[in-house]
């Protein structure tokens, strides 16, 4: 079963998905200088530089009567090497797109008369981010309504406007003192250590964590002293991980109750298990809604107060079950199950506004789509199409906007209607202008047979000079995760590969999340193992096709991806080089030195000195003895997900045995290569480089 996808001219925007863009080298057919990896495209072909040009759409909010849209509009900031932002507001039918103010995440009030959003603080307080609302009257007068030391995040309106909560950390410690002599006058002792107690004191693109805990507050919305909410040794929100993570929180319609998801005692060792409480905001009371074992969060509250949705599963010591929706009554009576058999993880839960049901996104075989659930349990399908569609925000009367990517339509916002009827329609051209006349290559959908019988999913990138009686140099990008899901949104490095006369394959190998529990679960205490066979499979059927040259093909991935691609070349040959990005090497050491260090824990049954056998046997640094392809490694020197000592270890294996490697440790990165504008385009042009001193230059078309 395959969908062919016309090749297109760009004319829509580029929205980043953890795909974005990167360079072209060279026009298709035309074999870049060697040693060099340069940009020497045709005029119509994706650059380096048009990344550069390019920006993002995100979160855009409808104002309550329905006539009005604010979004983020983020850039590259070329000076400083990040993204900047800014909140832009345009009719609801796009028109009149127009710049509104510094900042980020906007939020109408429930009357639509005011807009809540984040800022960096100034009035000689705290610098970092704050909260502040704007009139949206002729005048536009703005206030900063908080002065945190600690940065607010996740904000709400309560039901009458007067309040908006929000989340932010609780620093809590408790000395350890020891009789330390007193240092001489004028004498410079190093600092005191770092003293550590916890499971989890450290996270990707934080650091070191500070001691303490995530609680909600509120504030005045015309500004004020902030009241915090919760409060204790623990956590609000469904982590395991203190200051980490979105709190899911809802309020009654009376604005009378607090409903949140959390764990009431230290989640430090709790992987993966919450509870949903209510606390009613007049006495500060706290009740457990949630009576079974399980990841239960998102909590949202119906229009007529008498319902709660929320979603999560009974607990599973496997890796991977999806998230199904819930229902209960408001005071936590009668928990059904509402998403039937639906087997797909359900996110952005949105209260129709008779509750007669909730809407919610479904990710499922690489889209992603709105559905909608009644209490009693019936689950319909509201959107269809190709797309990755995410569900922002909408009216009482069920108008909804939220930002829509396809393989040839870099994300926008959208609005559409939640009955289903009418099209969904775009409301921006962000990258218009930079996209106008550029050629992307065709991307084609394909299914095929892997290891007992499975059938797996991928996509085909060609050159936009396709040309199927010749032969392209292949890679195979592999995801993350590992329970992730490649999706048919814009990719920008695929297209920037295709337009180098390269053919990428992409694929959902088992493990991949949008295929249910059983497909995802495959890879339980096993890890890597059947996933490599679909990839291979992959690779098989593409080659049946007749335009793979097979002594020209390459593997790279990052994290999970960086996990398999290692594993790959542990057990063939058969590719000419491969990029290894952030992986994992080493099980057995990864679980004690990654900031998730509960998940290296789980990740099979028993702990290391308990089950040593298990962590090696999955370890691709236990089949290094095999590899013989040229090998390229990039990891960022701040990675604390995949730390840097992974990729070390297996660098140092390579060497030893004198396979073709170099080791590129990225500046300022956390887990990923691509966070900074710099890096992401370093990542891109590094691999090409990479393939191409190993034969990856496509080759002249043929006479015959």
């Amino acid at each position: 079963m395959r969908t062919r996808l016309a090749p297109a001219t760009a004319t829509a925007t580029m929205a980043a998905l953890g795909l974005v863009a990167t360079s072209a080298l060279a026009a298709v057919g035309v074999a870049p200088a060697k040693g060099v990896a340069q940009e020497t495209p045709a005029d119509d072909m994706l650059t380096v530089g048009h990344y550069l040009d390019m920006e993002r759409v995100s979160d855009p909010q409808i104002s309550p009567d329905g006539s009005q849209v604010v979004y983020t509009r983020s850039w590259v900031d070329k000076m400083e090497d990040r993204f900047g932002s800014a909140v832009w507001i345009m009719n609801a039918g796009g028109e009149r797109n127009r710049f509104l103010l510094e900042g980020s995440s906007p939020r109408w009030s429930p009357d639509g008369t005011r807009l809540a959003f984040v800022a960096p603080g100034g009035d000689g307080g705290p610098a970092g981010p704050q909260i502040y609302v704007r009139w949206m009257d002729a005048e536009g007068a703005t206030s900063q309504v908080t002065r945190e030391t600690e940065a607010p995040s996740n904000f709400k309106w309560s039901p009458d406007g007067r309040y908006i909560y929000f989340q932010r950390f609780v620093p809590e410690s408790e000395p350890w003192p020891i009789d330390l002599p007193p240092a001489p006058e004028g004498a410079t002792w190093t600092p005191t250590p770092r003293i550590v107690d916890r499971v989890h004191y450290r996270f990707d693109r934080i650091g070191f964590l500070e001691e303490g805990f995530t609680h909600l507050f509120r504030v005045p919305s015309d500004g004020g002293t902030a009241q915090q909410l919760t409060s204790g040794s623990w956590n609000a929100g469904a982590t395991f991980v203190s200051g980490v993570g979105n709190v899911g929180y809802d309020l009654t319609p009376d604005g009378g109750t607090l409903v949140f998801d959390g764990l009431m005692e230290d989640a430090d060792n709790r992987y993966r298990e919450s509870h949903v409480y209510a606390m009613e905001l007049a006495t500060g009371e706290v009740r457990q809604l949630t009576s079974e074992k399980g990841p239960w969060g998102q909590p949202k509250v119906s229009p007529d107060g008498r319902a709660i949705a929320y979603v999560g599963y009974p607990w599973t010591s496997q890796t991977y079950k999806t998230t199904d929706l819930y229902m209960m009554d408001a005071d936590g009576g009668n928990p059904r199950l509402v998403s039937g058999s639906l087997d797909r993880d359900v996110g952005a839960l949105h209260w129709a506004s008779n509750s007669s049901g909730v809407h919610f996104t479904a990710g499922d075989r690489g889209t992603m789509n709105v559905h909608f659930a009644t209490p009693s349990g019936d689950v319909r399908q509201v959107t269809e199409g190709m797309h990755m569609l995410s569900l922002s925000s909408a009216t009482e009367g069920g108008r909804a906007v939220g930002t829509l990517t396809s393989p040839h339509e870099p994300g926008d916002v959208v609005a559409y209607d939640l009955d289903g009827s009418g099209a969904i329609r775009q409301l921006t051209e962000v990258n218009a202008d930079v996209l106008a006349g550029k050629r992307l290559g065709e991307v084609e959908e394909i299914w095929y047979e892997s290891t007992g019988g499975t059938q797996a999913q991928g996509w085909i990138v060609k050159p936009p000079d396709f040309d199927p009686s010749r032969e392209y140099p292949l890679i195979l990008h592999i995801h993350g995760g590992p329970h992730g899901m490649y999706n048919v949104g814009f990719s920008y490095p695929y297209q920037n590969f295709a337009a180098n006369g390269y053919v990428t394959l992409y694929t959902n190998p088992r493990g991949s999340t949008g295929y249910g529990t059983d497909f995802g679960n495959a890879i339980d205490n096993g890890y890597p193992s059947v996933d490599y066979d679909d990839l291979m499979a992959g690779v098989d059927a593409l080659i049946e096709r007749g335009y793979v040259a097979e002594d020209q093909m390459y593997v790279t991935g990052c994290s999970g991806g960086g996990v398999l691609s290692s594993w790959v070349i542990g057990h063939t040959t058969r590719f000419a080089a491969a990029g290894v990005r952030c992986p994992v090497i080493n099980w057995m050491s990864f679980a004690g030195n990654a900031d998730v260090t509960v998940w290296g824990y789980y990740r099979y049954h028993g702990y290391p000195w308990d089950n040593p056998d298990k962590y090696l046997e999955h370890s691709p640094l236990m089949y290094v003895q095999n590899v013989t392809t040229p090998t390229i490694l990039m990891t960022g020197e701040l990675d604390l997900r995949t730390p840097m000592a992974q990729t070390e270890e297996y660098y140092q294996a390579l060497k030893q045995l004198g396979v073709p490697t170099k080791m590129i440790r990225f500046h300022d990165e956390y887990h990923g290569t691509g966070s900074k504008p710099s890096n992401f385009m370093r990542t891109q042009l590094y691999l090409m480089k990479w393939f191409e001193e190993h034969g990856g230059a496509p080759r002249p078309a043929t006479d015959g």
